[in-house]
């Protein structure tokens, strides 16, 4: 995600280091450089103009002068103007309602609108609310049922409906039958179209007016680029919209819907979809993507998704087992492997790692199914082995290859993988952050 536009605004803020001050001349340059940036990574042409005025008016301002570099003073205004562009804070879900508060969910088809309802729901389902989800596609029976699937998958209640039915009849049944179990949220999966049109239109202004939702979430696919845009400005013309969902946003390297959605529909981006997993949906928070345009990371994000996946209990025993001087042995090593696999894998941690981490794994050959196929060789090991890994010679490698279903240099690259891992450990239990740091690369299984 936002691969092209980090690599091309990072050259400018590298331009900029051997400058002595900020001068009207340098920062000409260096804008330029950004609005063919933006431009590249799709960003709407009004949206640019505005940007680039307002990053120069601050460039050449009093606010950069003192004992920052030009290069740091430029991140600095830039960083400021991306987070004001993409809505300054986090705008959170309102559930401010008599339960059960309605969440109507709008787009065209393909965006992401029924899986997005179900990670919806397992999130707010993790925040102890009692949810009811309904699906009024009644044009693509396959949207019915793959809501009933998710729904079954994270365990939330799922309202029947046909394709017999009529949208606005079901959505009236859900709300009653929510009320009367007691449901805290009911969200109202809607029909899409391949293109906007007046009935679908019709249609879902019907179902606002029946339902009154407390939130009106419109869904857009981030690929989409340009047509992203103007699809939300339609929307926001025909309904009164609360807010943005950008799905499959880690699949587009510009990303310049995420920073043109929201100055064009003045609605906030609440959420962005992440991958196809049930868990792949994150709150949006405009100054941590800012730091991930500018090759930052989002190290904020990182530290809630370890707090939310990581089991506590396993982590403080591992920590007073090294403690203790007790070695890491394989065990702990699939653990961690099972860890990292609950934070959404390799690919996901390195989208939020500094531009410096990324990189330096960007020659590596990097793959989440490694980890599965990882977790296969530990298991086919026998207890013993996992916890002496010093016994595993020849024959029991060809054993363990055979009983995994690969070949034994594989048994070999996790054994030398799990020695540096080793290592690392004894390095972080001495303190020796710096060190670990130096050897992270080669470290992880799926990175070499």
């Amino acid at each position: 995600m936002f691969d092209t536009l980090t690599n091309r605004l990072g050259s400018v803020i590298k331009n900029l280091r051997g400058q002595a001050r900020l001068t009207e001349e340098n920062v000409q340059e260096a804008l330029r450089e950004v609005r063919m940036a933006l431009l590249e990574a799709d960003v709407a042409l009004p949206v640019v103009k505005e940007f680039v005025t307002h990053v120069k008016e601050r460039a050449l301002g009093q606010e950069v002068m003192g004992s920052l570099s030009p290069g740091q003073a430029v991140i600095g205004v830039v960083h400021d103007e991306l987070t004001r562009l993409m809505g300054e804070h986090n705008a959170a879900l309102n559930l401010a309602a008599v339960p059960p508060a309605i969440v109507l969910m709008a787009g065209l088809q393909g965006s992401g609108k029924t899986t997005t309802t179900g990670k919806l729901a397992r999130m707010l389902k993790e925040q102890k609310k009692n949810v009811l989800v309904v699906s009024c596609d009644v044009y693509r029976p396959a949207a019915i049922e793959q809501l009933k699937t998710l729904a079954q998958q994270i365990g939330v209640e799922w309202f029947p409906s046909g394709a017999q039915d009529k949208p606005v009849e079901i959505a009236k049944a859900a709300l009653e039958y929510a009320r009367k179990q007691f449901h805290d949220v009911l969200i109202v999966d809607t029909a899409g179209r391949l293109a906007i049109d007046e009935a679908m239109m019709a249609e879902i202004r019907d179902l606002h007016a029946a339902l009154n939702p407390v939130e009106t979430l419109f869904v857009v696919d981030a690929m989409q680029g340009q047509d992203a845009v103007n699809t939300a400005r339609a929307f926001n013309e025909a309904l009164p919209l609360t807010g943005v969902v950008l799905t499959k946003l880690d699949g587009d390297s510009r990303g310049g819907a995420a920073l043109s959605v929201r100055h064009v529909t003045g609605k906030p981006i609440k959420f962005v979809g992440v991958g196809e997993k049930v868990t792949g949906l994150e709150p949006f928070h405009p100054e941590r993507m800012a730091s991930r345009v500018l090759g930052m990371g989002d190290v904020l994000s990182l530290i809630e998704e370890a707090k939310k996946s990581v089991d506590q209990e396993e982590a403080v025993k591992l920590a007073k087992k090294l403690k203790s001087g007790k070695g890491f042995d394989l065990e702990d090593f699939r653990e961690q492997l099972r860890q990292m696999q609950k934070m959404g894998g390799l690919t996901a941690l390195m989208d939020k790692m500094p531009a410096q981490i990324a990189q330096a794994a960007a020659g590596t050959q990097m793959d989440d199914r490694v980890l599965a196929r990882v977790e296969g060789i530990i298991n086919s090991m026998t207890p013993d082995e996992r916890r002496k890994p010093e016994l595993i010679k020849a024959s029991r490698k060809r054993r363990i290859a055979a009983g995994a279903g690969v070949q034994v240099q594989e048994v070999n690259r996790l054994l030398n993988q799990f020695e540096q891992m080793q290592k690392m450990m004894k390095t972080l239990t001495k303190g020796g952050m710096g060190k670990m740091m130096r050897g992270l690369k080669g470290m992880l299984p799926g990175m070499r």
